[in-house]
């Protein structure tokens, strides 16, 4: 079985380091105004809402001494 000794077509791509292109893109649209917010709002909203849980969840992480823990004092069986 013999391979096909053809030309492969955009074979120089494979070859090169890099495609370098003649052809330069359009340029990137500005951000509106509205946008901006509406990011700056999302992110505020997604913090405050980490921070939020944060505060809510200390409670439950920290260590207290509750009344449980203390050893209970015995009422003397004297009368």
């Amino acid at each position: 079985m013999s391979r096909r000794r053809e030309p492969v077509p955009f074979a120089f791509l494979s070859e090169a380091d890099r495609f370098r292109s003649n052809v330069t893109p359009p340029p990137r649209e500005r951000a509106s105004v509205g946008r901006i917010a509406g990011r700056c709002l999302l992110g505020l909203t997604i913090v405050a809402g980490l921070v939020g849980s944060l505060i809510l969840g200390m409670p439950a992480l920290s260590i207290s001494h509750s009344p449980a823990q203390t050893p209970q004092s015995q009422a003397s069986p004297g009368r």
